[in-house]
Formats: C-alpha cells, sequence, structure tokens
C-alpha cells in the first residue's frame, strides 16, 4: 500500500503541471488582464504602470516560470475586488462548501442505496418502474428548478426553513436537498446496475441454498461486493461538487467556493479563479486517491493483485 500511495503521488506533479499550464493560458484567452482590472476612465499611464507591476511586460515562458513558482509557494496575487491575497480567500470558503457537500452526499446515499437495492430485487415490478421513473425525473430536473420550488413551497409557502444564508442547520436542509435529490437519481440507477449483477452470481445463489436470510444475502454478500461501482459514483460526484455547485449556492445564497467563483468570473476577478480552479483540481486529486484506498479495502483481489 504504501508503495502505490508513493507512486500515485508522484504521478500528482505532472498533472498538476499541466494544469498550471492550462489555467496560465485560459486567463490569457479571456482577454488582457489589464484592461479587465483598469476601469475605462484609465489613461495609458495607468495601464503601463499596472503592466510592469504584474509582469506582463515579459516574455511569455518567464511569465509563466513566475506564476509556477508563485502558485508552489501559495501566492496567485490579491483578488483586486475583495483587496486581499486570493489563496486565503479561497480556502476560507471551503469549510461552507465541505458542509453543503458532505450533506447533499447524505442526503443521496439515503436516498439512493435504498431505493437502488429495492429495484434491484423486485426486478420489473411495479415498485422498479416507479423507481426507474422517479429516478429519471430527478435526474432531468435541474437544480435550481428545484431549489426555486423548494423555497417556493416550503419556505415562502409553508414557512418552514429560512430562504437563503448560511448559520444553522436548519439553513443546510434546502440546497442539500436540492443537490442531493440529483445526485440520488443517477445513483439509485447505479446501485440497482450493480445489485442485479451479483444477485445473478453463483455465490449469491449458495447462499440461500445454505438457508442464509435474505436480508443477510442481499447486505453481507451482495450489497457489500457491489459498492465498489457505488464508491466510484460516490467519489465522481463528491469531488465535482465543491466547484459544481455554483448554481445552487448563488441561488440559496450559500457563502461557499462557488458563489465566490461565480463572483469572481463576473468581476473578471482572475486572481480568485486561479486559486479556486487549483484548489479544486487539488481536492479531486485526493479524492481519487482515497477512492483507490477504499477500493483495495474493499475488494481483496485488488489489494493483493
Amino acid at each position: 500500500m504504501g508503495k502505490y500511495l508513493l507512486k500515485s503521488l508522484l504521478q500528482v506533479i505532472p498533472v498538476l503541471l499541466i494544469i498550471s499550464l492550462i489555467v496560465f493560458i485560459l486567463i490569457r484567452v479571456v482577454g488582457d488582464p489589464v484592461v479587465l482590472m483598469l476601469p475605462d476612465t484609465a489613461t495609458d499611464e495607468d495601464r503601463s504602470i499596472l503592466t510592469e507591476s504584474l509582469g506582463l511586460n515579459e516574455p511569455l515562458y518567464y511569465q509563466y516560470w513566475n506564476f509556477l513558482i508563485n502558485a508552489v509557494t501559495g501566492d496567485f496575487g490579491s483578488s483586486f475586488h475583495y483587496s486581499q491575497p486570493a489563496l486565503p480567500l479561497v480556502l476560507s470558503r471551503l469549510p461552507a462548501s465541505f458542509e453543503l457537500a458532505i450533506a447533499a452526499m447524505g442526503v443521496a446515499i439515503i436516498i439512493a442505496i435504498p431505493l437502488g437495492v429495492i429495484s434491484a430485487i423486485k426486478r420489473n415490478s411495479y415498485a422498479d418502474l416507479l423507481i426507474s421513473g422517479v429516478s429519471a425525473v430527478g435526474k432531468a430536473m435541474p437544480n435550481f428548478w428545484v431549489g426555486i420550488m423548494l423555497i417556493l413551497l416550503l419556505s415562502v409557502v409553508l414557512g418552514i426553513f429560512p430562504v437563503s444564508g448560511r448559520g444553522t442547520l436548519a439553513h443546510l436542509v434546502l440546497p442539500a436537498t436540492t443537490i442531493g435529490i440529483g445526485l440520488s437519481a443517477q445513483m439509485a440507477r447505479m446501485v440497482r446496475s450493480s445489485m442485479l449483477e451479483i444477485l445473478s452470481l453463483d455465490y449469491i445463489r449458495t447462499a440461500r441454498s445454505k438457508g442464509i436470510p435474505e436480508y443477510k444475502v442481499i447486505i453481507k454478500h451482495a450489497l457489500r461486493n457491489g459498492l465498489n461501482s457505488v464508491v466510484t459514483i460516490i467519489s465522481l460526484q463528491f469531488a465535482g461538487l465543491i466547484g459544481g455547485m455554483l448554481i445552487t449556492e448563488t441561488v440559496f445564497s450559500w457563502p461557499g467556493l462557488g458563489q465566490l467563483l461565480v463572483t469572481a468570473i463576473n468581476n473578471y476577478d482572475m486572481s480568485i479563479v486561479q486559486a479556486a480552479v487549483f484548489v479544486i483540481a487539488i481536492f479531486v486529486i485526493i479524492i481519487n486517491l482515497l477512492t483507490d484506498v477504499v477500493y483495495r479495502l474493499l475488494d481483496p483481489r485488488i489489494r493483493h493483485s
């Protein structure tokens, strides 16, 4: 396991280099940073001073090298909109995004795994058709629409939950449910497919022939061995949540990384965009490494190979 982790960590280095190059190029494709940062009333002298202070008068390869060195030390520049360093500002929004992502994934797991298992056990029954239909509808509904409907019903009409903000458990319910509904739809279908494949294997028939209770066959033998595919979809979805909750965080005014990123893009605040992209990339890499470790713990065949 130690050698595997060391090898995986070494593979992270070229990935981060590629990401840094992509970010560096995209920031300059968007437009001249000096023009984006200065108001229309700025003079040529103002533009010249800012260009020199940012090092944009240097050759591109030299600019990239400086960008890389600064990125390694955690220096992505300062946000001209917030007037503070970009990386600490991005990191300060991570706890809110983590909180929402974990809650949303919890909602999705609570909904998806039981529904997926029931759908597999009751294959081609009315329950299976109903769950499959609900999953398809849940997948098709956009998050912003679900969020608005929940706000209208549970906040405006019934007055049960607050409309927006963060601070209490009540503030977390609506945004977490909004994201969790979409996640659970895809996850339930994955659980169903995995369980159907496992339930058709010989060792399941052997376990049943030994007189083992059906619930033990389902939970101990089938579900546990079918968790690999579930772990895959959970890891992929969770990794995408941190940077993919832009719309939901905006709808509910949730002070997370997604809302910060939307504001930064609207204000052409490229320092925050660069820092946010790197933080999200590192988070995705960490999630992938943890997923591989969980695979090896769940499946002895992978661990021994």
